[in-house]
């Protein structure tokens, strides 16, 4: 018999073992069901002005008006009357050597080697003499010795041969020389030449910040800030003022704000008050 093709269901020309095909998972939307995705937080909460936890605001709430400047200086030099550098030098080539000598390390590191090395090498022409490796045998307590000692030599070369033996007094001179910034050059300028600059260090770029005298974020922009806003008569002085006090009272880690002799002008916010001192004890009778 003759079997018509139409007569067949399509289902039948299918082996009867085969699986049949399962029906399509249902479209999902990319839209969240249950509990949407976390985003990503793109607003910041903003620092608290006065304190984060235990920890001292870093800077104050604005800067200080003109007469605030005066009055904080004036306190300032009243504290340290016979301020100066601690570094000890007799020429500005000796000073000029103690400040190169003097990064990320204490002035009180770089006593203790300076006078064997000016003994041996007191103008610029002695140190080329004496070279690297003596030099570095007699800084080698410091930090960065090695490094240290080429820069000195190289520079002592550089004021014999383009400025014969003598410390320029400018910026821009001093800078080219060997191990020279911005910082050590105004240390100069400031010490050995009398000249209105402010050198900032660490001590001094906290202390500006914290009190409102000269805020910045940068090292440059405080010394900016310094040498536009501090009275022209007081720039050259200020410097000692404000290294000593930032080293010794205003300390990175907690301000001494109660032996401050220019708390009440400073602006810093949060005050370190004095520590209470415990009553001693008593014997039992």
């Amino acid at each position: 018999m003759r079997i018509s093709m139409d007569a067949i269901r399509p289902d039948a020309l299918h082996c009867p073992m085969a699986k049949k095909p399962t029906t399509a998972a249902p479209v999902t939307s990319d839209k969240p069901t249950d509990k949407p995705r976390a985003k990503k937080r793109t607003a910041t909460k903003k620092p608290a002005p006065a304190t984060s936890g235990n920890k001292p605001a870093a800077i104050a709430p604005r800067d200080m008006t003109p007469q605030e400047i005066y009055s904080f200086l004036t306190d300032l030099s009243q504290a340290w009357p016979d301020a100066k550098t601690e570094l000890l030098y007799t020429t500005p080539f000796t000073l000029l050597v103690a400040v190169v000598l003097s990064a990320q390390a204490t002035d009180a590191s770089v006593n203790r080697v300076t006078p064997a090395l000016f003994d041996a090498a007191p103008t610029p022409a002695a140190m080329v003499e004496l070279g690297e490796e003596e030099v570095g045998k007699l800084i080698r307590t410091i930090g960065l010795w090695r490094n240290k000692a080429k820069n000195v030599v190289e520079l002592s070369r550089q004021l014999v041969e383009d400025h014969h033996g003598e410390v320029p007094g400018t910026r821009e001179e001093l800078e080219k020389l060997a191990g020279v910034g911005r910082k050590t050059a105004n240390v100069v300028l400031n010490v050995a030449f009398h000249k209105p600059t402010v050198p900032v260090d660490t001590h001094v770029f906290r202390l500006a910040n914290r009190s409102g005298l000269g805020r910045g974020k940068t090292v440059e922009a405080v010394e900016k800030a310094l040498e536009a806003r501090i009275p022209l008569e007081m720039i050259q002085p200020s410097h000692h003022w404000m290294i000593l006090q930032g080293r010794y009272v205003c300390k990175a880690r907690k301000p001494e704000c109660w032996r401050c002799n220019a708390k009440n002008p400073c602006l810093f916010p949060d005050k370190t008050p004095a520590p209470r001192v415990k009553a001693p004890k008593t014997l039992a009778e």
